[in-house]
């Protein structure tokens, strides 16, 4: 993926999550941003001698009013990124907008900032880039080729200890809104979503900060019978206290003519191990193992950014709109009620 020219892309935001992800993947892709912009301008200035850009806006609004950018890529706590969001409408002058996950913690709201996107003429993509890991991609491409045959049963397992953010303490909120969000989105991206799901969480003994879901258990279902589970542990025992772990995310997908099995190299050592994924179908004699470049972090940030340049360039939808992310919302949404109330959650709760 490389692309020389590209709409003028403005950033906002100067955390971890921009500079060692969304910088590394856009300019290893050919895709250089052309200004950046945050609450805090000397932390902005930081990262743009680091990586080469070429404008530091004096602050959020100043790169809102700056009429020569066509695409803002936000990263910001999803507490202040709807103001930011209805803001860019208001002015209507950005042609399209990457905004981070989660999109916003109300699914109103959601609702709201979709439908103010669309009004305005801006394109909303949400920033699920775990649907741009190679391993993630490929088995998507397995299950549309009929390789595996109808789906019957999946899984994803995640045994890491993420990075929590300073934001989730403020809304006392640990895992489904951070990491499960993604892999109920994964589930979506290949199977569809789903008509009901079962959630069954408990804290995480390591965080600190008040929290009810820490480790997730998820039960997806869907009328034709296919059923997933997803087990989000960020505890994964006492790894960070001494004692010996095995960290990773593993992906398996039965169906009924074969069987895919893939890692997601994100968790592991080093920080940067290449995803996995291995598949047979019936006669095989043994596994095949998929060539696949990269992974999940950094790698899979470049994607994003470019299905919505495409898109733009285009006319077309971006596959990860912001009117399909509101399935994936309902869906985080429905994890949580199920969670705090106990009952299976049909996501027609939600969407009408």
């Amino acid at each position: 993926m490389s692309s020389s020219t590209h709409p003028a892309i403005g950033i906002i935001g100067s955390g971890f999550i921009i500079n060692e992800c969304h910088l590394p993947a856009y300019l290893k892709n050919g895709i250089t941003p052309a200004a950046i912009a945050s609450r805090t301008k000397e932390n902005a200035e930081a990262v743009a001698r680091q990586h080469g850009i070429a404008r530091v806006h004096d602050g959020i609004d100043a790169m809102l009013a700056d009429p020569s950018i066509e695409i803002l890529d936000i990263a910001v706590p999803p507490q202040h990124q709807p103001a930011i969001i209805l803001e860019a409408c208001k002015r209507g002058t950005v042609k399209g907008i990457l905004a981070q996950k989660p999109l916003t913690i109300d699914f109103a709201e959601a609702q709201e900032l979709v439908a103010a996107c669309e009004q305005a003429n801006i394109t909303l993509a949400v920033n699920q880039n775990m649907r741009f890991d190679p391993a993630v991609a490929e088995a998507k491409r397995l299950l549309d080729e009929q390789t595996l045959g109808a789906a019957v049963f999946s899984t994803i397992e995640m045994r890491g200890i993420p990075h929590w953010q300073p934001w989730q303490e403020s809304l006392q909120s640990a895992t489904l809104r951070v990491m499960s969000i993604h892999h109920l989105d994964c589930m979506r991206f290949w199977h569809g979503s789903p008509s009901a799901i079962y959630c069954s969480t408990r804290p995480d003994p390591r965080t600190q900060f008040p929290h009810q879901d820490g480790i997730c258990t998820s039960i997806l279902e869907w009328d034709n019978g296919l059923r997933a589970v997803i087990i989000d542990d960020v505890w994964t025992g006492p790894a960070h206290e001494g004692c010996p772990s095995e960290l990773k995310i593993e992906c398996r997908l039965e169906g009924e003519q074969g069987i895919a099995i893939g890692e997601i190299g994100w968790v592991q050592d080093p920080y940067t191990t290449p995803s996995t994924l291995r598949y047979a179908s019936k006669g095989d004699q043994d596994f095949h193992h998929a060539r696949l470049d990269g992974s999940w972090f950094p790698d899979a940030f470049a994607g994003t950014m470019q299905d919505l340049i495409t898109a733009l360039e285009n006319d077309t939808t971006p596959t990860l709109s912001g009117r399909d992310n509101l399935e994936t919302l309902a869906l985080v949404e429905a994890a949580v009620i199920s969670s705090t109330e106990n009952r299976r959650v049909e996501l027609s709760e939600l969407i009408k």
